[in-house]
């Protein structure tokens, strides 16, 4: 099968996003669209024609799929038709040239937007309209932020917060996009939409990145910015008592999955994104590459959960021999810095993850299946259920249980300096907010430490 072009890629990734495509059926959808799209190769069809698709659903159903498949692939092929409805039936740069001269020439207002990607045009419909210059800065920004090698979020992130900002510049050359541009919008987040501080400063972040490392301008605002309202927080944090009652109420691996969040005071990403090499049984610690902000560290392995790692570990074992079976497996996905050195890599037992996920994943690039780790949603899943079922009047997620582990431990009396470590915080102002969740021990009393 052909590779498909890049643009089409990521714009029908965006199309399956508009269509809540899960994110675990996102492959088997490039699958089917790839098995479509060779079909109409070999018949010499027009793969824009949606008449062509019952003879593709024939095919599929004399290689005997299943209906829920042909349901799938059917689908997936229709959201396809969807997304070229919105491009041009030849991607010849003098008609892109002439569709980005009739867009410029619209007026403001609820117009069909047009983003250029390479030599395709996509236009958005219901969107307002903006300038096709922001086609080549959102895939720069995409090569910008995997050069650094930031993490997938904060790609999504800052990708999200250009396609909104330059939906609010509208149809404004990005080349007479300034500070001042920038500063509107903002400001708008603030008064117009009254987003949370931190949501206007992850705005900011990302705007940030794209002047200085993209278009190479001036980015200082200054106090020119109306900031949000900074709201005090103060985590939900649980009891002894409740922890245990929702870990009892797990069943594996989700019971281990929390307690390992717990007994650490790990972040989700973090507990998820183990390997067999990250634990280290004879010097009793975990350690969690790559953390927020690609920092190492290590954390004490807790005494009680050694057995039970153990036995996670010799199910991980038994899964990946059972996984070597497949003709089409290519290991788990790796880190880019060692996935380029060894191919074969993934196929290590050191390289496993800890909490891997049920299924394989299907690349269709790659025409193979990897295993991913267990995904936070599920995790998120379960811990609801058995809060609901102890009918524990709090709001709690599997980030609560890292506060959870922080206010204990600030609770025994445990230095705060060493919290911030275990917690991996750059800042102790971070680790402080900690001292709200627990009851303060100090005396009035006027004594001197002497008589103490």
């Amino acid at each position: 099968m052909k590779k498909l072009p890049e643009v089409l890629v990521s714009a029908y990734r965006v199309r399956l996003g508009q269509a809540s495509v899960g994110a675990k059926a996102v492959p088997h959808y490039f699958k089917w669209l790839r098995y479509y799209l060779d079909f109409c190769d070999k018949a010499s069809l027009s793969p824009r024609e949606s008449k062509h698709l019952p003879g593709f659903m024939q095919k599929l159903e004399s290689k005997g799929q299943s209906d829920s498949l042909r349901m799938q692939a059917q689908k997936a092929v229709r959201l396809y038709y969807d997304l070229m409805e919105a491009w041009p039936e030849e991607a010849a740069p003098a008609k892109a040239a002439a569709a980005r001269a009739k867009v410029s020439a619209a007026p403001t207002g609820r117009e069909t937007p047009l983003v250029e990607a390479d030599e395709f045009v996509f236009r958005k419909k219901g969107a307002t309209a903006i300038s096709s210059d922001w086609s080549p800065i959102i895939l720069e920004l995409e090569r910008e932020i995997k050069l650094r090698q930031y993490s997938p979020k904060t790609l999504s992130s800052y990708r999200s917060w250009l396609y909104r900002f330059a939906r609010f510049a509208g149809t404004l050359p990005v080349a007479d996009v300034s500070a001042e541009t920038a500063k509107a919008f903002l400001t708008s987040l603030a008064v117009d939409h009254q987003v949370a501080a931190s949501t206007q400063n992850q705005a900011f972040n990302a705007l940030l990145f794209v002047f200085r490392h993209i278009l190479k301008r001036d980015y200082e605002l200054g106090d020119s910015v109306v900031r949000a309202k900074v709201t005090k927080y103060i985590p939900t944090v649980l009891t002894r008592d409740e922890v245990a009652a929702i870990i009892g109420r797990l069943a594996p691996p989700y019971d281990l999955i929390v307690s390992v969040l717990y007994g650490c005071g790990l972040r989700m990403s973090e507990c998820l994104n183990l390997r067999v090499n990250c634990l280290d049984f004879d010097q009793n610690l975990v350690i969690i590459h790559d953390g927020k902000g690609r920092k190492d560290r290590s954390v004490p392995m807790p005494k009680k959960l050694k057995v039970a790692l153990g036995r996670q570990l010799e199910r991980v074992a038994a899964q990946l021999e059972r996984d070597l079976e497949v003709p089409e497996f290519a290991g788990v996905f790796l880190p880019p810095s060692v996935g380029n050195k060894s191919k074969r890599a993934g196929l290590d037992y050191q390289w496993q993850w800890v909490f891997p996920a049920k299924e394989l994943t299907l690349v269709p690039d790659e025409g193979a299946y990897r295993r991913y780790h267990n995904y936070d949603k599920h995790v998120n899943r379960e811990v609801r259920a058995a809060v609901r079922w102890e009918k524990i009047p709090k709001k709690v997620t599997a980030h609560t249980f890292r506060h959870s582990f922080a206010s204990h431990l600030l609770a025994a009396n445990v230095d705060l300096r060493t919290i911030q470590q275990l917690l991996g915080h750059s800042d102790i102002k971070t680790t402080m907010i900690y001292t709200h969740t627990v009851q303060s021990r100090t005396t009035k009393e006027m004594i001197s430490p002497l008589d103490l």
